[in-house]
């Protein structure tokens, strides 16, 4: 039984805090039936511990491989390098992206070996990554680089009870979404959704959003939709997909919602997440569809304001473990 990896992310956030929440206060029903290693500094750990009043809950190890073939339980891997990290709860730091730097690196070097086949990775701080000096614009694209693939190979995707949301582009500018949006980038996205969905059990189609306001209504606002949006849905259903699209955004996820579609593919990030996020704010999981390993991720960020506030619902974290358990099983 291989062990699941849990990067802490920016140590300064809520992924210490939220840990020590679900293991140390949840008790054993919140732990999948997999042996669970922690990747981060043990200092901020120790630290919300103390806030909420509770024993450490973790073992710490030197030598994840041991871990391997080990009985359920919470296990602490420091890596070399933040020995002595100095944090600052609730402050953006190049300190927190270097904690979430390593730990990333980390999680990817045991993955590599072998130790594991899956990572949650609670939040970091992008703009931290970088001042860290980890030239990554966040988790999708440092795990697509690790993995030897291209930005466009992989696949954002956030998973709700109800609602499954795909996106063709990450985190451009907008100006810059329309040039980014291509017909091989939308097949490959259709590609993996799809696989994605059908290992859920889900059969209905994949909607696909327009790019332009109304599906660019016949031309008139904007080409892109019936010239690079429109042939990739029909290139995918000639591959066998159940695909339809491209559809006016603005309806296209109140169907999706209510069950006609098993999940919308979303052409940026503002189309896409601000209807599953209104629908599974605390319960939805972030997926990286496409790469070699598991990954899941909680759906929020590093909640400096609320960080020790002991308010930040541990909802999302919990899901991303249970379907990441799931995932490495298939």
């Amino acid at each position: 039984m291989k062990p699941l990896l849990v990067t802490l992310g920016d140590p300064n956030g809520l992924g210490p805090e939220l840990a020590c929440r679900l293991f140390g206060l949840g008790g054993s029903g919140s732990l999948p039936l997999v042996p669970l290693i922690l990747i981060g500094p043990e200092s901020a750990l120790r630290m919300h511990a103390d806030l909420l009043g509770i024993a450490p809950f973790w073992t710490r190890i030197e030598d994840p491989e041991r871990v391997s073939g080990e009985e359920p339980g919470v296990f602490l891997y420091e890596p070399i390098g933040l020995e002595g990290l100095t944090l600052n709860m609730g402050q953006a730091t190049a300190h927190g992206g270097k904690g979430a730097g390593y730990s990333l690196e980390a999680a990817c070097k045991l993955i590599r070996s072998g130790v594991a086949d899956g990572v949650v990775t609670l939040p970091l701080h992008k703009a931290m990554l970088q001042e860290a000096g980890f030239n990554f614009p966040g988790h999708t694209e440092f795990l697509a680089r690790f993995a030897g693939l291209r930005d466009e190979d992989v696949c954002m995707h956030l998973c709700g009870s109800k609602l499954r949301v795909s996106l063709v582009t990450t985190h451009p500018p907008l100006r810059e979404v329309a040039d980014l949006v291509t017909r091989e980038r939308i097949k490959r996205c259709l590609v993996l959704t799809v696989d994605f969905v059908r290992k859920l059990g889900v059969k209905t189609p994949v909607a696909v959003c327009g790019l332009n306001p109304h599906a660019g209504e016949s031309g008139k606002i904007g080409r892109e939709d019936i010239e690079i949006v429109a042939p990739a849905v029909e290139d995918a259903r000639k591959g066998g997909l159940s695909v339809v699209g491209p559809l006016p955004a603005d309806t296209l996820f109140y169907r999706a919602a209510k069950g006609e579609f098993s999940a919308v593919l979303a052409m940026y990030h503002d189309q896409g997440l601000p209807p599953l996020k209104l629908m599974h704010f605390s319960r939805a999981v972030n997926v990286t569809l496409g790469l070699p390993f598991v990954r899941t991720s909680v759906d929020h960020g590093t909640g400096f304001d609320i960080t020790g506030k002991g308010v930040a619902d541990t909802g999302s974290f919990e899901e991303a473990l249970t379907l990441a358990a799931r995932l490495t099983e298939l």
